[in-house]
């Protein structure tokens, strides 16, 4: 698979294939406040309809070649704590590299996201997958805002409407793709 990081690592995480053993672990995502909307699911669905949903059109991308949500494993103790990966996205009609992630909600604020964005930035670039790459953050989804900023991004724009939830669209060119604010 062309986009898929398995078998990649950073200091503190391990790149996978997402499996079906990790649902019931990965429902859990579903917990945390404004995850449905801000990945612009139906917060009416129950956990376990979100979680299908996720899972479903992870595999389909995998079939289709459009793009990979790799597992993430914590080196220690070896758990799923988030996914990330590289993803084409159809932006107005033009088809775009974004990097993608969530990270499960015990998990959020110790820098899971940033760590494993910055290492799908830097494996897209090494690997010519692209001249710049996105990243899709719903408007009112301040954390994830900061994970583009810190990965070098800069605002693009705002979508009024991507599968229905307002987004604003972050981006980093190649030439630019050394530049990080995690220092």
């Amino acid at each position: 698979m062309k986009y898929s990081l398995a078998g990649q690592e950073t200091k503190r995480l391990k790149f996978r294939l997402l499996n079906i053993e990790d649902f019931d672990d990965w429902v859990n995502l579903f917990k945390g406040k404004n995850v449905a909307k801000f990945l612009g699911m139906d917060p009416k669905l129950s956990e376990k309809e979100l979680c299908d949903i996720w899972f479903n059109k992870t595999f389909q991308r995998y079939k289709k070649e459009t793009g990979v949500m790799n597992a993430l494993i914590d080196k220690k103790t070896n758990l799923l704590i988030g996914q990330c990966g590289l993803l084409i996205q159809s932006v107005q009609n033009i088809e775009r590299l974004e990097i993608g992630y969530s990270i499960l909600p015990k998990y959020w604020g110790n820098g899971y996201a940033t760590e494993a964005a910055m290492k799908c930035k830097n494996y897209a670039f090494a690997n010519k997958l692209a001249d710049s790459l996105i990243s899709m953050v719903h408007i009112e989804n301040i954390g994830s805002e900061k994970v583009a900023l810190k990965n070098g991004m800069t605002w693009e724009q705002k979508i009024d409407s991507y599968e229905g939830s307002p987004m604003n669209i972050f981006r980093i060119d190649w030439k630019d793709k050394d530049k990080d604010r995690d220092k």
